[in-house]
Parts: C-alpha cells; structure tokens; sequence
C-alpha cells in the first residue's frame, strides 16, 4: 500500500499529472492510451518531445509497479532516482515557464500607422527596440522590425529612390506594404509558454517575432515580444528549470 512504499505513491502520482494534462492540451479522449497521448503531444510540445522516449518509458514501468491498473495495489518500487526524474519531468511539463514572466520584452509603447518611417526609426533608438507593434484604428496590422527595414531601405537604395526623402514622407504603414504577407509574426495569449514559443519559431522558419497581448487578439494592446534571437535564452531557461533541483 502507498504507506509503505512512498516512492511508488509520488511515481504514481507523476504519471496520473501528465496524463491528465496532456489530455487536457489536447482534448483526447478516454480511449487514448498514456503512450499515445505522449506520442501525440510530442508533435507539437518540444518539452514532450525531449523527453519523448522517457514518458514511455516510465509509462510502461508504471503499469509494472501496480496491479491490474489498480494504483494503490503496488507490486513494486522504483529507485528513488527514477522518481525523482520523473517529477522534474512533470513540473516542466505539468506548469512549464511562462514566456511573458521570463523572456519576453514588455512593450511600453505603439506606434500607429501614420507615423513617418522617421519618426519610427527616432523611437527605435531612444527607446532600444528593434521589433514595434503597428497599430492602426486599435488593430495590430504589423510589426516595424529592424531586420524588415533595413532590407526594405536596401530595396529602395538600389532602386535609386531618395532615400531623405523616403525616410521623411513615407508612413510605417506603407513601409509594412513592402514584406506584407510574408507571415514573419505572430500573435499568442498571456499565458503562452517558453515550450509553445519554440514549436512556434520550429513550425514556421520565417516567423522573426511573436507579439503577446492578453488573448491573442489582434485587437488588443500588446503586452510583450518575443523574437527569435531569445531562443537561446529559452532553452538555456529551461535547461537551467530542469536542472535546478539537481545542485
């Protein structure tokens, strides 16, 4: 009983959580096995992914500690180290990191539509930012990166056009015309984690920028940005979160 074998309770215990949420993610139903779920999970969840082989892996060495899928009968007790992975693999995935508290560069202002590329470039250097939100009659219609600009102006140079006066009397709106439709940002709710943000930059390899507002809406203000130069920051932060109770 789970008195007696603490070990197997907390093993138990971790197998039922990530079941549970990953069913939740991914609205299976009943019918689904553990192993499925995991399998299914991992093509979209980089932290299910990583530990793809693992979740199985301890997914079958659960159905060998209890009893005819009766989780207080336990026949058998895993190695404290076993269990103690296998609980740092449930946090993760279970409450991962969110990219809003960790990553994300929080937005302190907008620009609308009808600024001049001038004025958009005076707030990129005082402000620091390379990636603003463009907003026109409160609805994001883009973002002013300073990778899209630069490339645009490179356009314009070759094209002989007068770049003073391009950069005086052309609107950020107009600018955004240029590599409209090119699908390199995105939107995602508040509550969007570092893993999500990486299966994002994975499934589409132009996306430059994911702007966060508190739904996803494209309605709405943006509360922060994250770019795809973080990604080193992102698995660096998860790497250290699943290391953490090692030290």
């Amino acid at each position: 009983m789970y008195s007696q074998n603490d070990n197997a309770k907390r093993f138990v215990n971790c197998y039922n959580m990530i079941d549970n949420a990953l069913r939740q993610q991914l609205n299976l139903r009943g019918g689904i096995s553990y192993t499925e779920a995991v399998r299914r999970a991992a093509r979209t969840n980089s932290l299910v992914r990583k530990y793809e082989d693992t979740l199985i892996e301890y997914g079958r060495l659960r159905n060998a500690i209890v009893h005819n899928d009766n989780d207080k009968y336990v026949i058998a007790e895993p190695h404290h180290e076993v269990v103690e992975e296998y609980e740092k693999i449930t946090e993760l995935i279970c409450t991962p990191p969110l990219a809003l508290s960790t990553v994300a560069n929080h937005v302190i202002s907008c620009i609308e539509h009808d600024v001049k590329l001038k004025g958009v470039l005076e707030f990129g250097y005082k402000s620091g930012f390379s990636n603003i939100p463009i907003f026109k009659k409160g609805m994001l219609i883009g973002v002013a990166t300073g990778q899209k600009i630069s490339d645009v102006l490179g356009k314009k140079i070759y094209q002989k056009v007068d770049i003073k006066q391009y950069i005086e009397e052309t609107s950020i709106e107009d600018v955004l015309k240029e590599f409209m439709g090119e699908n390199y940002y995105a939107t995602a709710n508040k509550d969007i984690t570092l893993d999500k943000v990486l299966s994002m930059f994975q499934e589409n390899r132009k996306l430059t920028c994911i702007v966060i507002t508190p739904t996803g809406s494209l309605m709405e203000a943006p509360l922060g940005i994250v770019t795809v130069r973080d990604i080193m920051d992102i698995n660096k932060i998860l790497d250290d979160y699943d290391k953490r109770e090692e030290e």
